[in-house]
This record gives C-alpha cells, structure tokens and sequence, in this order.
C-alpha cells in the first residue's frame, strides 16, 4: 500500500474534519492523555455506528476550524479549548448516552513514577503477603506495620498519594508490589458543542426540574434587587404595581378619597357587624352541632332516669 504524501494527507485531514463538523450536529472534545492505541481501538469499535472519533494536531485543527468560520462561525467557540492532547467525538445520537459510552470504556493502569495523581490513594489496612523482608521498604515510606503468620501486615489504612500530586518511585513500587492499580484511563469529555453552544459536560447532567428552579429563582433575585434599587423590570413591575395599590389603599381608608376597588374595604370597616351575614354557612353548622351534640346527651340521661324509677314492677311484688 502506497503512503499519501505529507501535503496530500493534510488535505485530507482538513477535508474531513470539516465534513464531521457540518455532518454532525453534536461532538465532545475529549482529552486523551494516558490511553493507548490499542485501548482507543476498543472504543472506536464500542462507538461504532453511534459516533465517530477524530484525532489531529492541535494547529492543524485551528487551520482547519479558522478556514471553516465564515461558513459557521459559531466553531469559534471550540478554539479556546483546543489545547493539550485533546481529539473529537462526533455524534447525531443523545449526548447522555454517548456519553455514558465514552465513560464506559476505562482501563485499570498502574501508577507510574513521574505521572500526576488523578484521584487520592490509599492503601488499606490487611496481610499484605509479602515476606519479613520487605519490612524496611515500608518503613522508609513510614507506614505501620507488623508480622503476623511469618508475613507483613499493615496496621491502618494509609494515604499514600495526594490527588495533583506526582507519583514517587517508591510508591510506585510499593502498589505494584501490593498488585494495586488505582487509576484508570480514558477518554476524559472536556467540553460539550450543540446548536452552535460550547458547554461544560455537568451540564448535562442537569434535569428540566433542575432548570425550572434555577429559572424561578433567578426571576426572584431580580424582582428583589430591582425593588431594593428602585429599578423596574419585567420581573419587579408586577411586585410594584401590588405595592402602589397598597399604599393608596391605605391612604383612601384614613382620608375621605374613595375609588371602586376599596369602596367594599371602607364600608367593612365602618360597620363590620353589617357583614356577619357573610359568614360561611360551614362556620354556623360547626358553632351549631356543640349544642345539638349537648341536647341529644340531656334526652338520654333522662330516658335513663325515668328507666331507673320505674322499671315497671314493686320492690317486693
């Protein structure tokens, strides 16, 4: 098979990174520090057919995105982003879901001397299996330990490696020697594009209820700082309309001014007991039954009485 020259193959490059961009809707910019070819293998065959994955130097994109912007200008967006080992996920499918795939496709890896610790790491507490012998490699890293059955035990769970911290020769030895691989790479989804809008990925773990929420309450921290400021908007214009009627309400009942909507209120408070007539009927039938309740109990305890004095025969018949 005959190689396509340099010039030829980043024809094609460009070529085809535009066509993705203007095929596909929808694409992750995923960041590929630490994953192999042969683990990249693995997960372009678990995305085919749902995604493509596209891989380039980070000024051969650039070109490419800055040769494509009077066409779609929004790709701007992407460039700031475009740094580090980074590459492409193009989709037409739900993000979640391709997400989920991508974050499904993780391999257990040794930490290696020299590489930044992605999470914390501990090393639990137990027999660890290993002779007597090694007893001074735990001490020079100051972990506890004793011998219990002619083999080491560690007597409390250790924080061997901070997260962001670069990984040390010894601890590198001591997990390998512990058979303990506590990181995993793959794919890591730097940011999200759709519809023209470059996002974080948290984003899309945001439910509709969630942003009904953020909605409203945003709508209730601008009619509070517009009210407290004196400055009308659309949030606080209703909340100001309310007020003002208060406030001239109050002022028609303590003057002579009157007006349709508090003719009713004023008329209330010259003469209140003219509106106990308006008292829910449910009011009257619950002041009533107490009374009812009270006459019903009177009428059985004089049946009862009558019953004692007269049980229709003589004490001595």
């Amino acid at each position: 098979m005959v190689r396509e020259d340099k010039s030829t193959w980043k024809t094609n490059y460009f070529m085809k990174l535009i066509q993705y961009m203007d095929e596909f809707p929808k694409m992750f910019l995923v960041g590929v520090d630490n994953v192999g070819s042969k683990q990249m293998q693995q997960i372009r065959q678990s995305l085919r057919g749902r995604a493509e994955i596209l891989m380039g130097k980070n000024t051969m994109i650039r070109k490419a995105i800055r040769g494509h912007l009077e066409s779609n200008p929004a790709l701007e967006k992407l460039i700031p982003h475009i740094k580090g080992n980074v590459g492409f996920v193009f989709t037409k499918e739900e993000l979640t879901d391709v997400r989920d795939l991508i974050l499904a496709n993780k391999v257990a890896a040794p930490a290696k001397a020299g590489a930044v610790a992605p999470l914390d790491v501990y090393v639990p507490k137990g027999n660890t299996g290993l002779g007597p012998e090694k007893t001074s490699f735990f001490q020079a890293l100051a972990i506890p330990t004793k011998i219990a059955k002619g083999t080491i035990e560690i007597l409390n769970d250790v924080h061997l490696i901070k997260k962001d911290d670069k990984v040390g020769a010894s601890e590198s030895t001591l997990l390998n020697m512990l058979k303990i691989s506590p990181f995993s790479y793959g794919l890591v989804i730097q940011q999200v594009y759709e519809g023209g809008a470059c996002f974080s990925p948290d984003v899309l773990d945001i439910t509709s209820e969630d942003i009904l929420s953020r909605f409203i309450t945003g709508i209730v921290n601008v009619a509070s700082v517009s009210l407290e400021i004196g400055y009308p908007t659309v949030a606080s214009v209703p909340h100001s309309i309310i007020n003002g009627f208060k406030n001239i309400a109050a002022v028609a009942v303590e003057t002579e001014i009157t007006f349709p909507q508090v003719e009713q209120l004023k008329a209330f408070l010259e003469n209140p007991d003219a509106f106990a007539s308006l008292a829910p009927a449910a009011d009257a039938a619950s002041a009533a039954a107490p009374a009812e309740e009270a006459k019903e109990q009177k009428k059985e305890e004089e049946e009862e009485e009558e019953s004692d004095d007269d049980m229709g025969f003589g004490l001595f018949d």
